[in-house]
């Protein structure tokens, strides 16, 4: 096993094939990858959730972004190496692996320390990322929108600039002086570590006006209310395919994860000609980075301001359970109102045998808002708009307008869009208790003020 060459890096017998740090990948190089998922032991020995279904998910995030993948293993730790995550055996045995087969590329399924990946790096003479890298870089391959790269650049220079010491240690052993002044390496440390910052800084201040311009847009809404309904769930869930199959739309749907990242909202028709306004979101998944989190934070807003959140799961899934837990993990960590009512859609039941079917029909019927369906077939989109339907009318509320009989207009956009629950007519004037949804009370008030007085 070879150590660093003299520029400090890994020295390469297969030549490296990607581009310096933080520029992204070289399109002309082949990519040959393995993909490791170190399982941590919890203290009573046993895994909550399978390795090799861990992996299986790791390894369709390299697909993301087309990586051919050569090796793939779940390696079971007792405890994390400090140095390296991994143990010595591991590491050498990976070691052999890059080698054998002329790997440029090393992907470990779990959370890095900077040192750690420079370490890895040497120890295996290839490129290394973890986790959050491989996603930032599945998002910086995807995002279409100016917001959606300005989120994604935002979340990859948080991420990089701890990892900076790794570009530069070539200089370090080029002090020069007393011995404790920074030379060489420690200057340009600091160059790029200010030139990112005022990077971060005039990001922030774009997604700041983003954030603004996307809450003169919700007023907007406010002003021709509609409630909004946001899909969200576990990547690859079907929402994409879901939010077609509802509005129409050839928004880009796909089996593959994070398929969407660019957020797109479409007016959709309920059972009742109640009209909503139905938003497709970024898809969810375990460990989630918190910097993504952070800086998608203008695009979750559409989450946090919805009047109903529709939760897409994959039935098929064979840890849908584990990915309901994800995704209610990050909607917990938005703060989002405990009284916006959650609507189950469990998807893809056509992938489901007559048991399995059965048995997601029984894990709906047990909750208080659910649906089975399938957003490729059709079969159930009725019965979850119904539902949808149903949870915003929960939110109706009784209010009590004084309507001129002479008013047939107004009456009558009452018994439309509203239960009128009590009525009693007095000389010229109709007096009405209705229950009706706060967005209906706002557009009849506004239409028909003299009629609401």
């Amino acid at each position: 096993m070879s150590g660093p060459n003299d520029s400090g890096q890994p020295g390469f017998s297969n030549q490296r094939r990607y581009r310096a740090e933080g520029q992204g990948w070289d399109e002309a190089a082949p990519r040959r990858a393995a993909v490791v998922h170190p399982e941590l032991r919890s203290r009573d020995g046993a895994s909550a959730r399978d390795p090799a279904r861990r992996l299986e998910e790791a390894v369709g995030l390299a697909g993301a972004i087309n990586l051919d993948v050569l090796h793939q293993e779940a390696v079971t730790l007792s405890k994390p190496a400090p140095a390296t995550l991994l143990g010595g055996g591991v590491v050498e045995r990976l070691h052999d692996v890059v080698a054998a087969q002329t790997l440029d590329l090393v992907i470990i399924d779990h959370t890095l320390t900077p040192v750690q990946q420079r370490n890895l790096e040497r120890a295996l003479e290839a490129k290394v990322i973890d986790r959050t890298g491989l996603i930032l870089e599945i998002f910086g391959a995807r995002a279409r929108t100016h917001e959606g790269r300005l989120q994604v650049e935002l979340a990859a220079l948080t991420y990089q600039r701890s990892r900076l010491v790794r570009s530069w240690t070539h200089l370090e052993r080029q002090r020069g002086g007393l011995g404790f002044i920074g030379g060489p390496g420690e200057s340009q440390l600091e160059i790029d570590r200010r030139l990112i910052d005022e990077r971060i800084a005039k990001l922030k201040r774009e997604l700041e006006q983003v954030r603004r311009t996307r809450g003169l847009h919700r007023k907007a809404r406010e002003k021709v209310p509609y409630p909004v309904v946001a899909l969200v769930g576990y990547t690859n869930a079907g929402k994409s395919t879901l939010f077609n199959r509802l509005t129409g739309s050839d928004v880009f749907a796909k089996d593959l994860l994070f398929a969407t990242l660019d957020p797109t909202m479409r007016r959709v028709e309920l059972p009742s000609g109640r009209e909503v306004i139905l938003s497709d979101t970024v898809g969810f998944i375990t460990d989630l980075p918190t910097d993504l989190v952070a800086a998608f934070r203008a695009t979750l807003e559409e989450v946090t301001g919805a009047d109903v959140i529709v939760h897409v799961r994959d039935a098929a899934a064979a840890e849908s359970a584990f990915e309901k837990q994800d995704v209610e993990a990050v909607l917990e960590s938005l703060n989002i109102d405990p009284d916006v009512p959650v609507v189950e859609a469990l998807n893809k039941i056509d992938a489901l045998d007559a048991d399995e079917r059965a048995a997601a029909a029984s894990e709906a019927a047990r909750l208080d808002r659910a649906a089975c369906l399938s957003a490729l077939t059709g079969e159930g989109v009725d019965r979850l708009l119904s539902v949808v339907d149903e949870a915003l009318s929960r939110r109706r509320a009784i209010k009590r307008y004084d309507v001129s009989l002479a008013d047939g207009r107004a009456l009558s956009w009452l018994y439309e869009h509203a239960q009128v629950v009590e009525r009693d007519d007095e000389g010229a004037v109709a007096h009405l208790a209705v229950a009706i949804d706060p967005e209906d009370a706002a557009r009849f008030e506004r239409r028909y003020r003299r009629a609401a007085e």
